[in-house]
């Protein structure tokens, strides 16, 4: 548990951080909430398209997207990478995992998203695995 709340604690610190910068701008954050299976059933706060905050039965999870991109201009389809880290409330596993991600404008505001995440289990020594999340968004 003293791990995960180290992974949990640098992904506060860099949200914190990154807010310093946004604070000296004059821009306003875009904030989207939602519900996701992804640490089982999960809520999820994602800011400025580019950090994602799960919090769900199972655990927790941070994931900061590195790239976002469009298939075509005229569909309502996009994809996204990103960098992130897990972890688990009964079993005290923890690790990275690398988002690879499909998202699909609904309508003004609504968001779902689709994605697998190869993970790096690290709580008893590297074991390569497998996950995936499916969510909806509403943006503000």
């Amino acid at each position: 548990m003293k791990n995960s709340g180290l992974l949990l604690g640098a992904a506060v610190l860099v949200t914190a951080a990154s807010s310093l910068v946004y604070a000296e701008e004059p821009q306003s954050t875009k904030v989207a909430v939602g519900m996701a299976i992804d640490q089982e059933l999960s809520v999820v706060l994602e800011l400025d398209d580019t950090y994602r905050f799960t919090l769900g039965n199972d655990g927790a999870a941070f994931d900061y997207i590195l790239k976002r991109g469009r298939f075509d201009a005229n569909t309502p389809v996009s994809w996204y990478v990103g960098v992130g880290g897990w972890s688990e409330w009964d079993h005290k596993e923890f690790g990275a995992r690398v988002p690879l991600g499909l998202k699909w404008d609904i309508s003004k505001g609504w968001e779902m998203y689709g994605q697998v995440h190869p993970e790096l289990n690290l709580y008893t020594g590297p074991e390569l695995q497998i996950g995936g999340a499916l969510g909806i968004k509403y943006s503000f």
